[in-house]
């Protein structure tokens, strides 16, 4: 166990060291600020809860895989000035890039999230010499085998209050017959707030 715990820190401050250097070469409409979880500034952290970018720790599942050790040590979050583009370190997978913003603009959100995964490759390559990790068959490898193939997730925050006087099991029984999923805006295990909902694509 003692090899093992030594082997998972040094994985996991690996990659946010090789991350927050690589994130100083971004192109200037995707550059900004990397901030780490561990020693974060309590008004920092704040702001971030504010803008609902803060993941959190506690979920059942990745604390039974091992996935929290340490929490919250190698840990942290990217974001560029205008809080479009994010890039997740070591929350379930060891990188998760974001592009979000506000308003119905899809095909601009798409293109920057395009333009910021090549950042992020790019500049890891330029690091470590290393790519993404590809799989001919399975497609980008994840932490979780419901991400394997592509890994997107596209969803929006949208205002449900009719659904949510309903009840929430109503909601999520149409989300099944669509074929999406219904969250809370705090994420996958932040819990619901108020009557705005993420719904997204099932994988």
């Amino acid at each position: 166990k003692q090899w093992y715990k030594q082997w998972y820190q040094r994985r996991v401050r690996g990659v946010e060291k090789l991350f927050s250097s690589a994130c100083k070469k971004f192109p200037e409409d995707l550059a900004g600020e990397y901030y780490p979880l561990t020693g974060m500034d309590e008004k920092v952290r704040q702001q971030l809860v504010d803008d609902h970018f803060l993941f959190m720790s506690g979920d059942r599942n990745l604390t039974v895989a091992g996935m929290e050790r340490d929490w919250p040590e190698g840990r942290g979050i990217f974001h560029n000035k205008e809080k479009t583009f994010l890039v997740w370190v070591n929350e379930e997978d060891q990188l998760r890039i974001i592009s979000m913003q506000k308003g119905g603009d899809v095909l601009g959100v798409f293109k920057r999230l395009a333009r910021g995964i090549s950042a992020v490759g790019d500049s890891v390559k330029a690091e470590c010499g290393k790519d993404f990790c590809l799989d001919e068959k399975y497609g980008y490898v994840h932490s979780c085998p419901t991400n394997l193939g592509t890994g997107m997730r596209a969803s929006v925050h949208i205002d449900l209050p009719g659904w949510t006087k309903d009840g929430v099991e109503k909601l999520q029984a149409r989300c099944e017959e669509l074929a999406l999923q219904p969250r809370g805006t705090r994420g996958e295990s932040g819990g619901q707030t108020g009557h705005t909902y993420d719904i997204s694509n099932k994988h």
